[in-house]
């Protein structure tokens, strides 16, 4: 019998379990794979130090700093240079700054005369009475059609590789939301913000963009050393869930192929809304099926690292194309300009982006023709003659990013109704509350306290 099952150690898994040791409770993490972290993973070679999962996070609530303040023996936060405030946009084959203010915004060529003057106004139009409006609704209602294809549209590519005209803001966007619900303004709602007082502790909240000192890996490195290698059972197959009396058998196979059943009173899922049937049979499928038709986009990643780089100047975090540019890329991330140690000297490595939900035909591509994209695509929007990289590497994310639409609110009530059915069944992970670094850690701890 243990307190507490735990069923996936990715990130949200691991920061759940650490707090639940924290709270001296007898847990066990299960996780399918042979080590922890899920898509999390550093990877030094030849020079460069790359990641095949997230490559950084925003410091964007106060259980993000807390953590790190708890694991500041074993590993410790990287923040993001100064570059990172700088974000490049492509128009018409050239990048431009994105605007950073108003100001900005009324300068750039980003954006048409006739939405520059929408900008100025957005403050004195009404709010929006639609809960599932499409981000791109909301934004051409109150910003225009040019704001939405080269600010928003760029911007929803770097975080989700998505649509805007299917994420619903009230579920993908929840603070830009209430900046229009609460403040009826998205500039009024930033500025009255702005001057409202803060504790000490949230001052730490930055919203600042960080990595960790010799990659991402080094933060679970750190939490798997805190919890111990007893309570964390990997190469876990088949694992499934079974209610019975007032507690739960959780059963698996191990590496050896040896059954293992644990009984216990709470279980804690984070693990992707794809495997949940599976999992938990005792569910019905069509109740289930709210949940597990979550749509998740495929992503293409290369990695791209050159020993000395004679390309344009990396003054930024780099640069993400629209979809009307009508481009084969999402986006190219200038990672060592952002962190320290992850190029040689007078060199550079690229997280180059492909895909996503209004491209899945690129994620099919073999290999050589997705090189023969880059050696024409990259070649152009980064000013370097012949494509010759030093490091090079595909990784293909086929769970990527779950989109949050207009289903999300029927996903959210059908996870509230099976936990009160199934007392003691908490379900988690990012079919629910975000998809960044910040809202694992900060679920992490709530599904600890909800247990």
């Amino acid at each position: 019998m243990r307190d507490v099952v735990v069923l996936g150690a990715g990130l949200t898994g691991m920061t759940t379990a650490f707090h639940l040791q924290k709270r001296g409770l007898d847990f066990a993490l299960l996780e399918k794979a042979g080590r922890v972290g899920g898509v999390i993973k550093s990877i030094k070679e030849d020079g460069f130090l790359y990641e095949e999962g997230p490559n950084s996070g925003v410091i964007g609530n106060i259980e993000v700093v807390k953590l790190f303040e708890e694991l500041a023996a074993e590993c410790e936060m990287e923040v993001a240079s100064n570059l990172v405030k700088k974000r490049y946009v492509l128009k018409d084959g050239k990048w431009e700054a994105l605007p950073g203010g108003l100001k900005a915004a009324i300068s750039t060529p980003l954006f048409s005369l006739k939405d520059k003057f929408r900008i100025l106004l957005e403050p004195f139009r009404p709010a929006g009475k639609n809960p599932h409006e499409t981000l791109a609704g909301l934004v051409r209602r109150r910003m225009g059609n040019s704001f939405l294809d080269y600010a928003i549209d760029p911007f929803i590519i770097g975080v989700y590789a998505g649509d805007p005209n299917r994420l619903v803001p009230k579920y993908a966007l929840p603070k830009l939301y209430q900046l229009e619900q609460q403040y009826g303004s998205f500039i009024g709602g930033s500025i009255k913000k702005q001057f409202q007082s803060k504790t000490e502790e949230m001052k730490k909240v930055t919203r600042g963009v960080f990595s960790v000192k010799g990659g991402i890996s080094a933060l679970i490195d750190a939490l798997e050393k805190k919890l111990g290698e007893n309570r964390i059972f990997l190469n876990a197959n088949d694992i499934t869930v079974k209610p019975v009396a007032d507690y739960f058998e959780v059963s698996w196979t191990n590496s050896q192929n040896e059954k293992i059943t644990l009984e216990t009173k709470k279980i804690i899922s984070t693990i992707g809304a794809h495997q949940l049937t599976e999992v938990l049979p005792f569910i019905l499928t069509e109740e289930l099926s709210k949940i597990t038709s979550l749509h998740y986009t495929k992503v293409l990643e290369v990695v791209v690292g050159f020993k000395e780089w004679n390309g344009m100047k990396l003054d930024a975090f780099g640069g993400l194309i629209p979809f009307v540019e009508k481009r084969d890329l999402l986006g190219v991330l200038f990672m060592s300009s952002l962190f320290k140690d992850r190029a040689p000297e007078n060199g550079a490595l690229f997280s180059i982006f492909m895909g996503g939900v209004r491209r899945p035909d690129i994620y099919q591509l073999a290999d050589d023709e997705v090189i023969k994209i880059l050696e024409k695509e990259f070649c152009d929007i980064m000013q370097v003659e012949g494509f010759r990289p030093d490091l090079f590497k595909i990784i293909r994310h086929s769970w990527a990013i779950p989109q949050y639409e207009a289903d999300s609110g029927e996903r959210f009530k059908t996870i509230e109704e099976i936990e009160r059915q199934y007392p003691g069944l908490v379900i988690g992970g990012n079919l629910r509350d975000g998809i960044g670094m910040a809202d694992r850690i900060s679920q992490g701890k709530r599904l600890s306290e909800a247990v």
